[in-house]
């Protein structure tokens, strides 16, 4: 299950940066795209738009104002889901996601993580098999 971070940053105290690491302790596939090129926890950040394949989950942290220009992108990766952490909500992204039959979820990568709640049901049920 490949996650996408959009919005990744080299700045530790960045929430997005907590993210990458977080998600690679939960030995999630992760895949990053940010201003700025580096690395967080072995995940090379990417500074421009790449054609990743098979994303599952994209967890934006890029405010509402600045997603218009990925809209396409993101779309075009046909993700199963688009998480909206907090201070990224955005209800016309949302419209746009659901027309494309991508599920979006307002909430917190890190709680997610946290909680046991990121996977799928689905896969939660047979990994907890």
């Amino acid at each position: 299950m490949k996650t996408l971070v959009l919005g990744a940053s080299l700045k530790t105290h960045r929430f997005s940066h907590k993210a990458v690491q977080k998600l690679v302790s939960y030995n999630h596939e992760v895949v990053a795209y940010g201003l700025r090129e580096g690395e967080i926890s072995g995940v090379q950040i990417d500074t421009e738009l790449l054609p990743y394949q098979d994303i599952h989950t994209v967890t934006l942290y890029l405010n509402a104002s600045r997603q218009a220009a990925f809209y396409d992108y993101i779309i075009s990766l046909q993700p199963s889901r688009v998480i909206f952490n907090p201070g990224t909500e955005n209800p016309t992204f949302y419209k746009l996601l659901e027309e494309h039959n991508i599920a979006h979820e307002v909430a917190c990568t890190l709680v997610l993580l946290a909680s046991n709640q990121y996977e799928p049901r689905e896969r939660q049920q047979s990994v907890n098999r």
